[in-house]
């Protein structure tokens, strides 16, 4: 390999690798939030759901006198105690509180914590410690928001099963204070095809604009020191999508379209019909909390969706608010590129579609990996070329250096001139690599973030391809076919440089190591693909094309060197002599 595409190969890593740590080490990234016990007002997560088939609108919500009609018959339970509700669809299992009103837990039945046959379904509400629950209603007045979190709430409802005979069921939570002087209403509507809620929440009573939380970590999983992608409570305010964990407090003012906390795998949502701020606020470390504020008419009702389920691509487009854009397919260096993004969209939908056929995501990769390797044929043809001329050059380029070393712009004329007469372009080599970058960071982007590939098996010892190969199977052969591509590839390098650069190889192997095996498949597939090609053009096509050009240069020498006079004379001379 070439010197200076592997100085390339080890910046270009460098850069990715080391931005995040040394934004951090420059104070300029957002340090982790401190564990605090305090309660916040405003430390609740907002979930918002993804449409599903036919969910164009919100369910209406029942009137406030009566309790909602359904065949099931109204089923009502009084505030002497706490209570749990349970809400069973096809797709989730939520557990409700009378206290407070809020969500205890939300369990995802299509998604399990491990691989294990036995693991229990994910759990989307976070446990640890006393922070506002999910749904929790928040006012300025910190006495206030105790009394509602604390309060039990009478509760109604018009459904026991959801199913496609019940699709909907509406869910109502009622208090009134002692002295009548507040009331607070929150009616939910469930769908039993569809994470969404519908939620509906009308007070009475309270002083200044009302807020509904989120709750704490709603809908963070697991929170990852991830390589790259955010955790962490995001929003879209004023068309402007923000991703980050502030300090202490953030309120973003504005048109708010959704609220939300997420991890790499899973979302909270709360998509508001009439937003007017976005509150996120660090809970403590590696806790957030996230929360949307009303304009708080009196007696107007706070209406919402709530989303609480996987970052699942066509669920979240579906809500057509681009609440998918919080998987992170665009992250280059800066957090979104909009090159990479633009052709991360079409290959993930690429892997998709080759997934209908396989039904394997290994398999899927492999065919994907083979695909755009015959794209860049023509590219990697004129790299490997411009680095195999330049190794023909090279002693004569080392001359040159050896003669004007102590003399740069005169070094400089010569170089070019060499590489002018020889049609050689010395960053020829680097060029194509450069076109292909884009696609290696979306493909890396993709392989690393997509919850498609969360426990997606591929053979054997290989049952998950978002975590790492628990024997490192994968990452030692991968290692073992960069050390076949370096001693395959043209280079200029004397041996001892090249002795050195293998440490290369040794070095991504390490680091390879811990990345998901659906990565390290695509390096791998990729290396064994470039040996291949190497292969091919050595032995078939560079011999084929430069075979001809030698010969003409050995027929034409004199010819060639006859353009001059004396050159001229002597054919003229050697045509007379035939004659």
């Amino acid at each position: 390999m070439e010197k200076r595409v592997v100085v390339f190969l080890v910046l270009s890593l460098a850069i990715i690798l080391g931005y995040d740590y040394l934004l951090k080490q420059l104070g300029l990234a957002p340090a982790p939030p401190e564990r605090s016990a305090v309660q916040s007002p405003t430390g609740d997560e907002a979930d918002q759901p993804a449409k599903g088939p036919g969910e164009g609108t919100q369910a209406p919500a029942p009137s406030a006198g009566a309790a909602p009609a359904s065949p099931a018959g109204d089923l009502a339970a009084s505030a002497s105690s706490e209570q749990q509700v349970v809400v069973e669809t096809d797709l989730y299992r939520a557990t409700l509180s009378n206290r407070g009103a809020v969500v205890s837990r939300w369990e995802l039945k299509r998604y399990k914590r491990t691989g294990a046959a036995d693991s229990p379904p994910v759990q989307l509400v976070y446990t640890e410690g006393k922070f506002a629950g999910p749904l929790s209603v928040l006012t300025p007045d910190a006495s206030v928001t105790a009394r509602l979190a604390d309060a039990l709430y009478e509760i109604e409802r018009d459904f026991t099963v959801l199913d496609a005979a019940h699709p909907v069921g509406h869910l109502i939570f009622r208090h009134r204070s002692p002295d009548g002087a507040l009331l607070l209403e929150k009616r939910l509507a469930f769908h039993h095809d569809s994470y969404l809620v519908d939620v509906s929440v009308t007070a009475a009573g309270l002083e200044g604009p009302p807020t509904l939380g989120l709750g704490t970590n709603f809908g963070i999983v697991e929170w990852g020191e991830g390589f790259i992608g955010l955790i962490g409570p995001a929003s879209l305010v004023d068309g402007v999508i923000e991703k980050e964990t502030p300090e202490t407090e953030a309120e973003r003012k504005g048109s708010v379209r959704w609220v939300a906390l997420q991890d790499k795998y899973f979302i909270s949502v709360l998509l508001p019909t009439d937003g007017t701020a976005a509150v996120a606020r660090k809970e403590g470390d590696k806790l957030a909390s996230a929360a949307v504020r009303f304009a708080g008419q009196a007696g107007a009702p706070m209406t919402a969706r709530l989303y609480a389920g996987p970052k699942e691509y066509d669920t979240l487009k579906a809500l057509g608010v681009g609440v998918e854009e919080t998987i992170d397919f665009g992250w280059f260096i800066y957090g979104s590129w909009g090159l990479v993004k633009a052709v991360a969209w079409p290959l993930f939908a690429v892997l998709r579609f080759v997934y209908g056929f396989t039904h394997n995501y290994g398999l899927a990769i492999i065919l994907l990996t083979v695909a755009i390797k015959l794209l860049f044929v023509p590219l990697q043809y004129k790299s490997y070329k411009s680095m195999k001329d330049m190794q023909v050059i090279q002693p004569q380029v080392a001359a040159l250096q050896a003669k004007y070393k102590d003399d740069r712009e005169r070094l400089n004329r010569e170089l070019i001139k060499l590489y002018r007469d020889h049609k050689v372009n010395p960053v020829g080599g680097c060029l194509p690599m450069l076109l292909q970058m884009p696609v290696f960071v979306a493909l890396f982007n993709i392989l690393y973030m997509t919850i498609d590939l969360r426990q997606a098996p591929f053979i054997l010892w290989v049952t998950d391809l978002s975590v790492q190969d628990p024997y490192y199977v994968l990452p030692i052969l991968m290692g073992i076919s960069m050390v076949v591509q370096q001693k395959i590839m043209p280079t200029t390098m004397d041996p001892t440089q090249a002795k050195i650069m293998l440490v290369f190889p040794a070095f991504l192997t390490l680091l390879f190591v811990t990345f998901p095996s659906g990565l390290v498949l695509y390096w791998l597939t990729n290396n064994v693909l470039t040996i291949a090609q190497q292969f091919i053009t050595d032995r078939y096509v560079y011999k084929k094309k430069a075979a001809p050009v030698a010969g003409d240069e050995a027929e034409a020498g004199t010819p060639r060197a006859g353009k001059g006079k004396r050159g001229k004379a002597a054919a003229e001379a050697d045509g007379q002599a035939e004659a």
